[in-house]
């Protein structure tokens, strides 16, 4: 049993060298390097990442101790410039593909939880030209479909800071997933979309939308529950409103502040559906997670190419890390257990318990296998 497992050697289990350079081949993309190809490029980001360091110039002299091959920081800034991050996205979703195999078979309900939310970087405007955001600030924003039964994300969206981020939900729904959003996906038109064309949903209402020939739905009322009001209703005024109607559900949060959702959801109860829509703070925990731990704040280079090839590249991190926790899970002693966040912190200082080294490569030699037939 090896004493350390690291982040390139997890990487080279899950994507091999071919099957980056067919992935380079897909989008257009000649790699005729032979000592810094594109495979070590996405090594060096992982690692960037990983060990958060802090520019190009600093990486090469971290990389030697991690066995990464050696280059001049401009080469690694070059080469950064130079692949078209679509090349990184693209890998990203293909391990997401196999994060997720084994994940499908374990599901127990027709439909799950899937969190729509976005999380925007800003630098100052000199740094991202090409990005304007709000003043004196330029900006990207990355829109994230998590799901909510293993933390992974299936699907992300890179676009400007200034994009609004309610048409991208339309990019990122999903029919077989229950799509769970805040207040900025909820026009009213594209609440009719959804509903009439079976895409299931809880999203928050704001404050001020109107609510037009109220119903009660009848129900029974539970104890300690926070559930204010159950209705059907139409919604917006006479100059907008909303062609179906839309069960909505009132709810006080743990502050006691009141909170409206709207849904299509009929067959579960208004208990359920606060319950759901208080999942969406998951997506909020993983954005925090992944700008504290994952370097993400701390871009490297100002082309868009580096830009977005490094924060996808932090993604094949988060999605490295995550699965190996869930997929490594067993009856752990008591002295074994970890959260993930003290799984990651471990894995980093690689002093992880024997118990998970040996849980671990059991799970590196199945998933090698699986993946080899």
């Amino acid at each position: 049993m090896k004493n350390s497992i690291t982040i390139t050697s997890i990487l080279q289990s899950m994507l091999t060298p071919e099957e980056v350079q067919r992935v380079v081949k897909l989008i257009g993309y000649e790699d005729k390097a032979r000592k810094f190809t594109v495979y070590h490029l996405l090594q060096y980001w992982c690692m960037a990442a990983l060990e958060q360091w802090g520019s190009y110039r600093s990486s090469v002299d971290y990389a030697a101790l991690c066995g990464l091959p050696v280059v001049h920081y401009s080469r690694f800034s070059t080469k950064a410039a130079e692949v078209p991050f679509s090349v990184f996205k693209e890998l990203f979703h293909l391990l997401v593909c196999k994060c997720n195999r084994e994940a499908r078979r374990k599901l127990t309900f027709p439909k799950e939880l899937l969190l729509i939310d976005s999380t925007t970087m800003t630098v100052g405007k000199t740094r991202l030209p090409w990005a304007p955001y709000h003043g004196e600030r330029a900006g990207i924003k990355l829109h994230v479909a998590l799901r909510a039964e293993n933390g992974q994300p299936l699907q992300v969206v890179e676009t400007l800071g200034s994009k609004h981020d309610g048409p991208m939900s339309e990019a990122l729904a999903q029919p077989d997933y229950i799509l769970v959003m805040d207040r900025a996906y909820g026009k009213l038109e594209r609440l009719d979309h959804f509903k009439t064309h079976g895409q299931s949903f809880v999203i928050r209402l704001r404050d001020n939308v109107h609510l037009e020939k109220p119903h009660a739905l009848r129900r029974l009322t539970k104890p300690d529950s926070s559930v204010i009001r159950d209705i059907t209703c139409q919604l917006g005024t006479p100059q907008c409103r909303s062609t179906q109607r839309h069960r909505v559900v009132m709810f006080r949060d743990f502050e006691g502040r009141e909170i409206r959702v709207v849904t299509d959801l009929m067959q579960v109860t208004a208990e359920q559906i606060a319950q759901i829509y208080k999942a969406r703070w998951q997506i909020e925990v993983f954005f925090r997670w992944i700008k504290q731990h994952l370097n993400i704040p701390t871009l490297f280079g100002t082309t868009e190419n580096a830009v977005y090839g490094q924060l996808f590249c932090a993604l094949i991190v988060y999605v490295l890390l995550n699965w190996l926790f869930v997929a490594a899970q067993t009856s752990w002693p008591q002295h074994a257990v970890l959260s993930f966040a003290r799984f990651s912190r471990l894995f980093l200082l690689q002093n992880l318990p024997v118990e998970w080294l040996i849980q671990i490569q059991r799970v590196l030699l199945q998933c090698t296998s699986c993946f080899m037939n």
